[in-house]
C-alpha cells in the first residue's frame, strides 16, 4: 500500500469569516426578538412614509426563527461518554484541528477515540488535550491497528482529495464506518469503487457536506419545498479566495483532482442540487489557468458554469483561487427570493429573504443562534451508524456531484454544451429532520 509520510498533507480547510459572538449576535437580533412583527404590521415599518425609489420597498427589521433546530434523532440525548460512537479522525490538518475536534467536544452522541497522523508531536498534544490515550494514536503506516479498537466505529478522513479512496478501503478491509470530506474523490470511478467496497463491507459511507446540516441552508431548502418562493427561475453563487501559498496540496493535480472547481466550487454546484431538490440536464462551463501564474502550473485558477435543470431552473456559479474571498448564492423565485451573504462558512452566516407584502417588496433578514454544522454532521453518522439508517448525504450524493464536476471540465474543454444523465437512483438518503422547519 502506498506510503504517507508528509505532514503538509494534512493541511485541510480554507480561511473562513471570524466567528461571530454570541454577544454580538444578541445585539443584532435584540430588536426582532423584543418585537414579533406580522403581515399585517409589516407595512408600518417605514414610519415617516418612503419616498423616491423607496416607495414600494418595506424594509422589516431583523427577525429570528425559533423553529429551526433540529429534533433530537434519538429518544437519548447527551449520551454518556461510553454510549456514544467512536470516531478515529485520519489527519491533523487545520480543519480536524479547528473545526472537526472543537466540534466532536460539542457533540452529544459522538466521541474521538483515536488519531491518525503522520506528525506524532503534534498527535501526541491533539491527544492529550482531547483525552486520548497514547495507544490510540496511529501513523498512516499502522491505520490497519485500528481493526482492534472496539472503541472505533467510524473513521472520519480529513486528507487530500487523491487519498480518500485509498483509506476509505482500508477501512473497509478493517470493517470500519466511513465520513468522508469532499469532494469525495478526484474521479467518478473512484467514487464507484468506494460505494461499492463500502456496501459489500456492510459499512456506511457518508460524505460530509456540511452546508446540508447547517439550520439556514436547511430553512432555505423547505421553504423550496413549501413553494414559498414559487417556482425557481435562477440560482447565481460564487465561492472564491486567493490562494498565496503556490506549494500547498490544493494546487497538485495528483492530490486535488483539480483547482478551485472541485475545491471550493463544489459548494455552489451542491447548493443548487440540495436547496433546487432536482438533478441538474445539462451544463456549459469555462475554466481559466493564467500561465504567468506559477500557483497554477497544475490546476485551473478559476472556473465558471452554467447548470440547467429540468424545470427551467438555472444555476450560474464561479469560483476562484484568484480573487477575494467572497462567498454568496441567490436563489429566485417567481414570487420570491432568498439569498446568504455570506454563505458556505463555518460561522458568520447571513440570510436575507424578499417577497411581496400588500402589493409592496419586502425584505427580511433572518437570523438564527449559530450552530456547529460539524456537530450536526457528525452528530448524524453516529445516529445513522446506531440505528442503522442511510446517512442523508451518502456515497451516491458524492458521486453524483463528481459526474457534474467531470462534465464541467468536458465542457470547458470542448467548448460545448454537456448533456448529463439523471442518477441511477436517489442521491440523498431519508431526511426526517426536514420536517422540523
Amino acid at each position: 500500500m502506498p506510503v504517507h509520510n508528509d505532514p503538509t498533507l494534512e493541511s485541510e480547510s480554507t480561511s473562513t469569516p471570524p466567528e461571530t459572538g454570541r454577544r454580538s449576535f444578541l445585539l443584532r437580533g435584540s430588536a426582532g426578538i423584543a418585537v414579533a412583527l406580522t403581515a399585517a404590521s409589516a407595512g408600518s415599518a417605514w414610519a415617516a412614509g418612503p419616498t423616491g425609489s423607496d416607495a414600494n420597498q418595506v424594509r422589516l427589521p431583523l427577525i429570528q426563527d425559533p423553529n429551526t433546530e433540529q429534533k433530537e434523532e434519538t429518544p437519548d440525548a447527551n449520551l454518556p461518554p461510553d454510549d456514544r460512537i467512536g470516531y478515529a479522525i485520519v489527519g491533523l490538518g487545520r480543519l480536524s484541528l479547528n473545526q472537526i475536534l472543537p466540534a466532536l467536544a460539542q457533540c452529544k452522541y459522538s466521541k474521538v477515540s483515536a488519531l491518525v497522523s503522520a506528525d506524532r508531536t503534534k498527535a501526541l498534544r491533539v491527544a492529550r488535550q482531547y483525552g486520548v490515550p497514547e495507544a490510540d494514536i496511529h501513523d498512516y503506516q499502522s491505520f490497519e491497528r485500528l481493526a482492534d479498537n472496539p472503541r472505533v466505529q467510524v473513521v472520519y478522513i480529513v486528507l487530500p482529495n487523491g487519498m480518500h479512496k485509498e483509506f476509505t478501503l482500508r477501512a473497509a478491509k478493517i470493517g470500519k464506518h466511513v465520513l468522508c470530506e469532499k469532494p469525495m474523490a478526484n474521479s467518478v470511478a473512484d467514487c464507484q469503487t468506494m460505494i461499492d467496497v463500502m456496501k459489500r463491507a456492510n459499512r456506511k459511507l457518508m460524505i460530509a457536506y456540511r452546508s446540508q446540516y447547517e439550520p439556514m441552508d436547511r430553512m432555505v431548502a423547505k421553504m423550496v419545498k413549501d413553494r414559498q418562493l414559487g417556482p425557481l427561475r435562477e440560482f447565481i453563487a460564487g465561492n472564491s479566495q486567493n490562494v498565496s501559498d503556490p506549494s500547498q496540496w490544493r494546487l497538485k493535480k495528483a492530490l486535488a483532482g483539480g483547482g478551485a472547481l472541485p475545491d471550493i466550487g463544489l459548494y455552489c454546484l451542491n447548493a443548487a442540487r440540495f436547496l433546487s431538490g432536482e438533478e441538474p440536464q445539462e451544463v456549459i462551463a469555462t475554466v481559466y489557468r493564467p500561465e504567468s501564474d506559477q500557483r497554477f502550473v497544475e490546476v485551473e485558477a478559476s472556473v465558471h458554469f452554467i447548470v440547467r435543470f429540468p424545470s427551467g431552473l438555472t444555476a450560474t456559479c464561479m469560483s476562484s483561487y484568484a480573487s477575494h474571498e467572497s462567498r454568496f448564492f441567490r436563489l429566485q423565485g417567481a414570487q420570491g427570493w432568498v439569498e446568504m451573504d455570506p454563505a458556505f462558512g463555518y460561522n458568520g452566516l447571513r440570510m436575507r429573504h424578499g417577497t411581496l407584502l400588500d402589493g409592496k417588496s419586502a425584505t427580511t433578514e433572518v437570523q438564527i443562534d449559530p450552530q456547529n454544522q460539524f456537530a450536526r454532521e457528525i452528530d448524524h453518522m453516529s445516529v445513522c451508524v446506531k440505528d442503522d439508517i442511510v446517512p442523508h448525504t451518502p456515497g451516491e450524493e458524492g458521486l453524483q456531484d463528481q459526474r457534474i464536476i467531470e462534465a464541467i471540465y468536458e465542457s470547458a474543454r470542448t467548448g460545448r454544451a454537456i448533456k448529463l444523465a439523471a442518477p441511477a437512483a436517489p442521491t440523498r438518503g431519508p431526511d426526517p429532520q426536514m420536517e422540523e422547519f
